[in-house]
């Protein structure tokens, strides 16, 4: 049972990692879950310069620090002889900042700059704790998982990769104000300036887009709306010329493209499915708002973990896989077939509502807490 008692000492906490959206949101949702614990509580960041984190965190009213460390390039490049200078400056950087800041607990939440930090706390007996976001957990966390004390996981069966004492299911850190969708059907039809009683499907890449989702929704809008289909297409930036291109040809009243989304809770809240990346945020966030989805991961992440992510769903007959490679050839009859198919859809969302889970970053804040104790 984790304690909801608040400290009566100066919490301190270190919260390291970042890189994507998929690190930095999920470190943001811990670090407010801990200030609602505890207004006193000091909270530092620290994570890769250069990265989304530098704006993000300052944003979200937290302060941070950039270490001078990247991942290694997939492709050869002469940026891979810099990778072991990087790490040893990152880890000596790291032994400074836990010097001088003595957090009471050191939180990582994947990402360049989690490795070099937690090590560095964990050589200082600072009590560790892992949150990993995947269904399969990369090198790094799978290294750091001996140091740590706990380990946050967001998906069941973790025990293959992680000490099972150490385990606890709490699920991913998503951001409310995209889940929240209860009662604004109606709201979200009048923002779209769509109508009721007609499908509707939410195609989504992500910020930055996903060039072979786009293609794919590109081949098959005409005869999707054609059919009566009301498509909400974000495109991000890379998409949105060739998309708007595209959006003429084709009934303006059934279609909505745009390449950044500022609500997705209502894109969600409209949508009878949903086409998505597989990233872990974002199968979190499908799973709380209960809605039938076609998850077609990205062949281009490391290690595979969007094909894992999706099939940590599928597997349970809670979501319906796409390949990347069968979109453009295949995305309009998988997409139909669910949309009118109302028995499927129905068992898809009663599948899917039990993967959610709400409130994380608040059971992790309580872990966090306890570990300080």
């Amino acid at each position: 049972m984790v304690s909801d008692t608040i400290h009566t000492k100066e919490l301190r906490v270190i919260i390291a990692g970042g890189g994507t959206g998929g690190h930095v949101f999920p470190a943001i949702a811990i670090g407010t879950a801990l200030k609602k614990r505890d207004r006193n509580a000091k909270i530092l960041f620290v994570g890769a310069k250069n990265r989304l984190e530098m704006q993000k965190v300052p944003a979200a009213g937290f302060h941070i620090i950039g270490l001078d460390i990247s991942g290694l390039q997939r492709k050869l490049s002469w940026k891979n002889l810099m990778l072991p200078v990087k790490l040893i400056r990152s880890l000596v950087a790291s032994k400074r900042i836990v010097k001088k800041f003595r957090p009471d607990v050191a939180i990582g939440v994947g990402g360049y700059a989690s490795g070099p930090l937690l090590w560095a706390a964990s050589g200082q007996k600072v009590p560790v704790l892992i949150q990993e976001q995947n269904s399969f957990p990369g090198i790094t966390n799978r290294i750091l998982a001996r140091k740590a004390s706990k380990i946050c996981v967001a998906f069941s069966n973790m025990e293959k990769y992680f000490p099972k004492e150490k385990i606890y299911l709490t699920g991913n850190p998503v951001r409310h104000d995209v889940t929240d969708i209860e009662g604004k059907e109606e709201e979200a039809l009048k923002y779209f300036g769509f109508k009721a009683g007609k499908p509707i499907l939410f195609v989504t890449g992500g910020s930055l887009g996903a060039q072979s989702i786009n293609r794919g929704v590109g081949k098959h809008l005409k005869s999707l709306v054609d059919k009566g289909i009301q498509v909400i297409w974000q495109t991000g930036t890379s998409g949105i010329e060739q998309a708007g291109r595209l959006a003429r040809e084709v009934n303006p009243g059934n279609l909505h493209v745009t390449a950044f989304l500022d609500r997705m809770d209502l894109a969600f809240a409209a949508a009878d499915v949903v086409v998505s990346r597989a990233g872990a945020i974002a199968v979190s966030e499908i799973a709380l708002v209960r809605k039938p989805a076609i998850l077609i991961p990205s062949p281009n992440v490391a290690e595979d973990h969007q094909t894992k992510n999706a099939l940590a769903l599928v597997n349970h007959n809670a979501a319906i896989l796409l390949k990347d490679e069968d979109v453009m050839e295949d995305f309009g009859s998988v997409v139909t077939g669910l949309l009118f198919d109302e028995e499927k859809k129905q068992k898809l969302k009663e599948k899917i509502a039990g993967m959610g889970y709400r409130d994380a970053a608040d059971i992790i804040a309580g872990i966090a807490a306890g570990l300080a104790n």
